[in-house]
């Protein structure tokens, strides 16, 4: 992502209303029909497609379509339990005047920016929370809660966790879980009973509860506590909170501390400590091949001590300390990397590991610090010994370790990235080098992706034969269509041949402009809050440009993927949800995604233009041999229909089947209550539209996204 903040009202994250308003197309509309840089459709355009000519295809990227995500927790990470470990808290970032730069405007702790609260609890009678640091859970997890239950207490006492933003309560089998310590032996004797439950936070229900029996609890250490809550009933909202109770005629006057307070629902493939089920049944529905990871600026950290650190995120929850992250939340790392490696093998999907290369950001959005030379040596040690935990056999070190933490089979890796936008900084000319030789002699089979290439004007990063360039962009609709021959002969022209790149970040981020500057103010009228379908046809023109360039394009990933409609720092983004799966949306971005991967082909096919040329339509065509059928995907950026006609050397059978994805207004968008306003649909082609067996004659709609399927 790029080096952009932002300054944002800061959430609380025991907010327990529901989810905040959001933009509707009555109240925010862009004010563009069009895209400057589209011609008007003043002649018909007629393709011959050959498959006759087999040594002219190429191999599609077998590789496209990612799912990097920016929200792991309260979001993919299906944990339902907000600040369960009370190890840091959130941060907003933004400008005071006479100050350079940006800095921390505000805190959920004002006295130590990210230090630990107790947001997202409540007390349940007349009991009292407070934080400890006398009784820690671990070494990882220093502080606790403190639940104090006064000598003169009544009734049910306990405390309340918010969520994030409420709860999905629904039926499945939720599991919780959560470590307990007594003051002192009076406590530990008199206490035989913790409820816990799932409750309305508007309304008295509960909606299920469970006792867990309790005999002796320990004042000496913790004892960990679980219990399994199988609910049958759908509650009508997500202002459901998590309780923890005791009666008070059994603790009155006791004192207890308690931390890593888990409440899981059912996950995705029943992956222990895994992704919510719903949202990660959105992402396999992409049809996706990759995923990179951990993560873009998450990766450098905000300093050099708090950048992503593999071995911290692995083992025991205990022992995870987590750490401030980039997108002014705290990181759990409850979602670590064997999580990530995991996530992978549950969507057979292709790895990406991004690796930590020796660079920072800077809080303040300057540039951050860097690892001198020759110290680089423990950043190329620490990636190897996480190259040997992913892919190591149990006789080696790391290998152990992670079969160990119960994963004995290793993670092939066949792709390693070195950083993450570190044309940023001023000294991943000699880094990158550095690592890239002392990793490619540990590791020669693996493809090594650089972050810079020609971006930053003091220096360029000579690639090495055989590695990738990760390449990012956010920009306007016109810059998508004028950039529609960028990969054409890339690699000759750049001095390039053996390397092929990596469109590791793209999407339209504004509506075109009068200079072409995106503005990161996002002012209303300007910019793109949610993808439209005026978004998603520039992308769509995009991704044809990287499909015709098989040989030079092999990965491609929008970006962002994931925002929560409560917390976001970066508009637009592919997926949008709350604590509701029914509140999810699923942009026009991501239907044209899920679109072109699922008609991706095998190889590209040669493609004549006998009448017309690219502009306003752009098109591709591809063979999927398994399936002997030939994908044409067509694109129109204009306002009115286009004439085409489309001839391929072999007949086919039938009319062909189509998907097309199209509106009347362009700058419509799917939004909560309209999840659907923008969906494929299937294409209805006119009877005469089949000249014979071997052409199709269509009027193709004003600024529509289509997929003809030819089956040979």
């Amino acid at each position: 992502m790029l080096r952009i903040h932002f300054v944002a009202a800061l959430l609380s994250l025991f907010t327990t209303h529901e989810a905040h308003a959001q933009l509707l197309p009555s109240q925010y509309n862009a004010p563009k029909d069009y895209i400057n840089f589209t011609r008007e459709a003043s002649e018909n355009v007629a393709l011959q497609i050959s498959t006759a000519q087999t040594a002219a295809r190429n191999d599609t990227g077998e590789l496209q379509r990612d799912r990097s995500t920016r929200t792991i927790s309260g979001g993919l990470y299906a944990e339902l339990i907000v600040n369960r470990a009370f190890q840091g808290s959130g941060v907003v970032l933004g400008t005071e005047p006479d100050y350079p730069g940006t800095e921390i405007i505000s805190s959920e702790n004002p006295d130590v920016p990210f230090g630990p609260t107790l947001t997202g609890y409540g007390a349940i009678g007349d009991a009292q929370l407070s934080l400890d640091v006398l009784h820690p859970l671990s070494d990882a997890l220093p502080t606790v809660m403190q639940l104090s239950i006064p000598a003169n207490a009544t009734g049910e006492v306990g405390f309340v966790n918010y969520g994030y933003w409420g709860m999905d309560v629904s039926p499945q089998t939720y599991n919780a879980s959560f470590f307990m310590l007594s003051d002192g032996p009076m406590d530990a004797t008199n206490l035989t009973n913790i409820n816990v439950s799932l409750r309305s936070n508007l309304t008295n229900d509960i909606w299920l509860t469970n006792s867990i029996s309790v005999q002796n609890l320990s004042d000496f250490s913790y004892t960990q506590f679980a219990s399994q809550l199988v609910n049958n009933v759908t509650a009508p909202n997500s202002n459901n909170t998590f309780a923890l109770t005791m009666n008070a005629s059994e603790v009155a006057g006791s004192t207890f501390y308690l931390s890593l307070i888990s409440l899981f629902p059912e996950t995705y493939a029943g992956t222990a400590n895994g992704l919510r089920k719903d949202l990660g049944q959105d992402i396999k529905s992409l049809n996706p091949k990759f995923l990179r990871f951990p993560g873009g600026n998450n990766l450098e950290g905000y300093s050099i001590a708090q950048r992503f650190k593999w071995d911290e995120t692995i083992g025991p929850l205990t022992d995870r300390p987590g750490r401030p992250g980039d997108w002014e939340y705290y990181n759990s790392d409850g979602f670590g990397l064997l999580e990530l490696l995991e996530w992978t093998e549950d969507m057979d999907l292709e790895r990406v590991l991004a690796v930590y290369a020796g660079y920072s950001l800077s809080i303040n959005g300057s540039e951050g610090a860097s690892y001198p030379e020759s110290a680089l040596g423990e950043v190329l040690q620490s990636a190897l010994d996480e190259l040997e935990y992913c892919m190591g056999e149990t006789n080696t070190t790391y290998g152990a370790l992670r079969a160990a933490h119960g994963h004995p089979e290793p993670f092939q890796i066949n792709y390693v990235e070195i950083g993450n936008e570190d044309f940023f900084s001023s000294t991943y000319n000699y880094r990158f080098p550095y690592l890239y030789n002392g990793l490619k002699a540990a590791y020669p089979n693996i493809t090594y992706i650089s972050t810079g290439f020609n971006e930053n004007a003091d220096y360029n990063i000579s690639l090495p034969a055989g590695s990738m360039w990760d390449y990012h962009t956010y920009s306007e609709p016109s810059f998508f269509l004028s950039s529609f021959n960028f990969f054409d002969n890339w690699q000759q022209a750049t001095g390039n041949e053996d390397v092929t790149i990596f469109v590791g970040e793209y999407s339209v981020f504004q509506v075109d402009t009068p200079t072409g500057v995106n503005n990161f103010s996002d002012p209303v009228g300007t910019h793109i809050f949610f993808p439209e379908l005026l978004s998603a046809v520039a992308e769509a023109v995009y991704l044809i440009a990287m499909e015709r360039n098989p040989n030079v394009v092999r990965m491609s990933s929008y970006a962002p993927s994931f925002g929560n409609f409560n917390w976001y720092n970066w508009t637009p983004n592919l997926i949008s949800f709350d604590a509701l799966p029914n509140n999810t949306v699923l942009s026009t971005s991501y239907y044209l995604q899920s679109l072109f991967a699922h008609y991706r082909g095998t190889q590209t096919l040669p493609v004549t233009n006998s009448e017309g040329d690219f502009n306003p339509l752009f098109w591709v065509a591809t063979i999927d041999v398994p399936m002997n059928a030939v994908y044409v995907k067509v694109v129109n950026t204009g306002n009115t229909t286009a004439p085409l006609s489309i001839e391929l050397d072999v007949p086919f059978m039938g009319m062909p089947n189509g998907t097309i994805i199209t509106n009347p207004d362009v700058n419509g968008f799917n939004y909560r209550g309209n999840q659907t306003a923008i969906t494929p649909q299937p294409i209805a082609l006119p009877g005469n539209a089949t000249v014979n067996d071997r052409m199709v004659v269509w009027d193709v709609p004003a600024f529509s996204i289509s997929v003809l399927q030819f089956d040979i």
